[in-house]
């Protein structure tokens, strides 16, 4: 699946659909390191479209070497952590969530932006939920849509014409890791309560950046 990454005039969608894939169907989709990983994403963006199937193939195959992305997990006691790897061509960013015992996120949106998200370590959980009702409406309980487990290896992709989601990590014992690709980048999103549906702006932060810790939290 082709999705165009800015707003653009309508066009001719199998014509754009076959531009991209010729323009990509010489990539690796095998890539045997995070530096190969990085280098055929710089690449899948080279366009203003996005090859959502390509890009859940080339994170899916990545076999993530503790070794690699070891220098970017960094724990925090009270809120799971965004590490910063690469800030992209201004089409993504690349970094690392590490989820300490019992942590999660709140449930939130993604702000127009493509989200892929692989488990390199533990098991996390992932529910979905329908978008609230219109301001107008009465506040009632969120709607879940979807719940699933993602264990090491495993990709999960969501956007806003999905829903809503949010990540947990459900260890009393063990610590989780995930490599998060944002197609494109975004500083800031809105945050829901499940009680009553209503968002607030949250502004998302870098706790490292290129695994030197961030004076941003």
């Amino acid at each position: 699946m082709t999705e165009t990454l800015l707003n653009t005039n309508t066009h001719d969608i199998q014509s754009a659909r076959m531009k991209y894939v010729d323009a990509t169907a010489h990539l690796s989709t095998q890539p045997n390191s995070l530096k190969e990983l990085i280098d055929l994403i710089y690449q899948a963006f080279s366009t203003n479209e996005v090859d959502i199937d390509y890009v859940r193939t080339i994170m899916t195959n990545y076999k993530g070497d503790i070794k690699e992305w070891q220098q970017y997990v960094k724990f925090q006691q009270h809120r799971y952590t965004r590490n910063l790897v690469d800030g992209g061509n201004g089409k993504f960013n690349l970094m690392i969530l590490c989820w300490a015992e019992s942590q999660g996120s709140s449930i939130h949106n993604h702000s127009n932006s493509h989200c892929f998200m692989k488990c390199l370590q533990g098991t996390l959980i992932e529910t979905k939920f329908a978008w609230p009702h219109g301001e107008n409406e009465a506040e009632e309980a969120m709607q879940e849509i979807g719940r699933s487990e993602l264990k090491d290896g495993k990709v999960a992709y969501i956007n806003d014409s999905i829903g809503l989601h949010r990540v947990e990590n459900p260890s009393h014992t063990d610590t989780g890791v995930t490599l998060h690709l944002y197609v494109p980048p975004y500083d800031h999103c809105n945050v829901y309560d499940e009680r009553t549906g209503r968002a607030n702006e949250a502004h998302v932060t870098f706790y490292s950046r290129g695994g030197q810790l961030t004076k941003e939290e």
